[in-house]
């Protein structure tokens, strides 16, 4: 006699729990931590000054390192080179930044926050801040320098392991 459909269909691999157990993975509790922090982003801060959050990931750096070139800020936030650049378009057609050429080689762009992007920054930066202090409360600052040291391990493996 034939199984029925319903009992055909069952699928009898090896539990994706089994493989990757969502309750103790910590690279999935690291991939959690970073979108519920970037989740209210959009619709508060992204959503009032027309900034999607990479390119508010880029300010952050031209902030910090202005001139850099798009690589650098690829490499200081993350990013893939095509989500950096599709930030800087987003940036530049708001004059949120400007590109300069670099004098010692001039395939190369400088890139700068505007007089309009550091005002911009200026104002949403305060809440970045907050933000970070919400999340942190409660960590003793041994744990967070013990987190700090660890995610630049983590940091050093991922970027050894990349394809050149």
């Amino acid at each position: 006699m034939p199984k029925p459909l319903l009992q055909a269909a069952v699928d009898t691999s090896p539990s994706p729990h089994k493989l990757l157990p969502l309750d103790s993975s910590l690279f999935f509790k690291l991939v959690r931590v970073v979108n519920l922090t970037a989740r209210p982003f959009q619709a508060g801060m992204g959503k009032a000054h027309q900034l999607t959050l990479n390119e508010w990931r880029v300010m952050v750096v031209l902030a910090s390192h202005p001139g850099s070139a798009a690589t650098e800020v690829a490499e200081a936030t993350g990013l893939d080179k095509m989500s950096v650049s599709r930030a800087l378009s987003g940036l530049g057609r708001l004059d949120r930044v400007v590109l300069k050429s670099d004098s010692s080689d001039q395939r190369r762009s400088q890139v700068y926050l505007s007089a309009a992007g550091r005002k911009l920054f200026a104002r949403i930066g305060g809440h970045a801040v907050q933000r970070e202090t919400e999340l942190f409360n409660g960590v003793s600052a041994q744990e967070l320098k013990a987190m700090g040291h660890t995610l630049d391990k983590l940091v050093l493996a991922l970027k050894s392991s990349e394809p050149k």
